[in-house]
């Protein structure tokens, strides 16, 4: 049995420094957690001159990674990207070193790669810290869910569009308000692409369908919607019809496939998600017979981040003391991952029409010649640019995307209809 385990660390931004942190000053917990004393042997960063936090020890910086690689028994990769962090998983595998990453771009994109390097190098591979910071999702589908059949997984992943979308429904403020405010607080970078336009949650969304459905579902196959068109009278609609706007993470399970999506979706009030405020991150899952379970906590952060991270170090240190392997990719069966034209959903359209006699049966006749079912319609005044034009709110039933489409296409070339305002998707409780 080892009496230490030599961990090496790549990257010492927000939650590299919190993991150095907390493995020197709780050392004791964790040597009793994992059956050694688990030894920092060196921080790896571009710059060993820059100013860093007290708690960071200079001696152990270095700029050259490879070194601190090939001595390690654990690499936590925290440096984020393509590479040079692949490059550097790969080497730690072939050094016979396990790996702690949250890297989730990189397990979007290169998971199988990792997954089978691991495997034959006959380490560990372990990514709580990659969704939902603090939220042991990972460790739920992976583990404590392995003997049941998941259906569905929804979910706030991004801490940032959350608070975005939460300032604009409590404290009234416009997109480009709230954008501003989250980046002063540090929720949201300079530049808040991956966040805003959905590419971040859609990245974390490929990785909890590929755990939940047991196939590989890269990011490019999640359709992704963000949230930069959303504006203070689409949040006021949906308050004034009982919702909320989020940005939802959704991987579903149908009979002819797998769905996958990241969109901004009208939540019912009452929804468990709902409720989700600030920052926070919460995700929903559905199985046959545990039935709903939701993981609610701090989805990024430094400390909370770093709480997952090092779950995860212990568990690996804890393998290279006692023996043992985190579990191993599970990939059985062909599930097809559908096309956005084929997935299915509710939707809600505000549409703009003339003012006239017969209108509303014009419009309902175009729904119903592409077999989308109608749930509610809600007609208004006073909004429209001009007298002689109201407003209509419809809800569908649940319909497929390509019915969708074409209802909507017809619905642009007619002569009755001068302005499609909306189009959201609608979830339900």
């Amino acid at each position: 049995m080892k009496d230490e385990v030599k961990v090496a660390l790549l990257g010492c931004g927000t939650v590299g420094t919190q993991v150095a942190r907390l493995l020197g000053e709780q050392a004791e917990d964790f040597a009793a957690r994992s059956g050694a004393r688990l030894r920092l042997i060196g921080i790896a960063v571009r710059d060993a001159s820059a100013p860093r936090d007290p708690a960071i020890d200079p001696a152990l910086l270095t700029e050259d990674a490879d070194s601190i690689i090939d001595q390690a028994d654990i690499v936590i990769e925290l440096i984020g990207g393509i590479e040079p962090a692949r490059t550097y998983i790969l080497r730690a595998f072939q050094a016979g070193a396990s790996v702690v990453t949250g890297n989730k771009a990189l397990l979007a994109e290169h998971g199988p790669e990792l997954y089978e390097a691991a495997a034959e190098a006959n380490v560990d591979l372990y990514y709580e810290a990659a969704v939902a910071g603090a939220i042991p999702v990972v460790y739920g589908l992976r583990e404590s869910l392995a003997g049941d059949r998941i259906t569905q997984i929804l979910g706030i992943v991004n801490g940032t569009t959350n608070y975005i979308l939460d300032e604009m429904t409590v404290a009234g403020l416009s997109f480009d308000e709230a954008l501003k405010q989250a980046q002063e607080l540090g929720f949201a970078e300079a530049d808040p692409t991956a966040d805003v336009d959905g590419l971040d949650a859609a990245a974390k969304c490929a990785i909890l369908a590929s755990l939940a459905f047991h196939t590989r579902v890269e990011l490019s196959d999640v359709e992704v919607t963000g949230i930069r068109e959303i504006t203070a009278a689409d949040i006021a609609s949906a308050t004034a019809a009982g919702y909320v706007i989020k940005l939802l993470a959704n991987a579903k399970r149908h009979e002819d496939g797998i769905e996958v999506s990241v969109a901004p979706t009208l939540v019912p009030a009452d929804h468990p998600l709902a409720t989700v405020h600030g920052s926070f991150n919460a995700v929903v899952i559905e199985a046959e017979a545990a039935d709903r379970l939701m993981f609610y906590g701090r989805g990024a952060g430094g400390a909370p981040t770093a709480s997952a991270v090092l779950s995860d170090v212990v568990a690996a240190a804890s393998h290279k003391v006692l023996g043992g392997n985190a579990p191993r990719e599970l990939i059985y069966g062909d599930v097809p991952i559908l096309p956005a034209s084929k997935t299915r959903a509710r939707h809600q359209l505000e549409l703009v029409v003339v003012d006239q006699i017969g209108v509303l049966t014009e419009v309902t006749g175009v729904f119903a010649r592409h077999g989308v079912s109608i749930s509610a319609v809600a007609q208004s005044y006073g909004r429209g640019k001009k007298s002689d034009t109201c407003h209509l709110t419809v809800t569908t039933h649940e319909a497929q995307q390509n019915e969708l489409d074409a209802t909507l296409a017809d619905l642009r070339e007619s002569s009755f209809v001068t302005d499609i305002v909306r189009v959201i998707r609608v979830e339900e409780n």
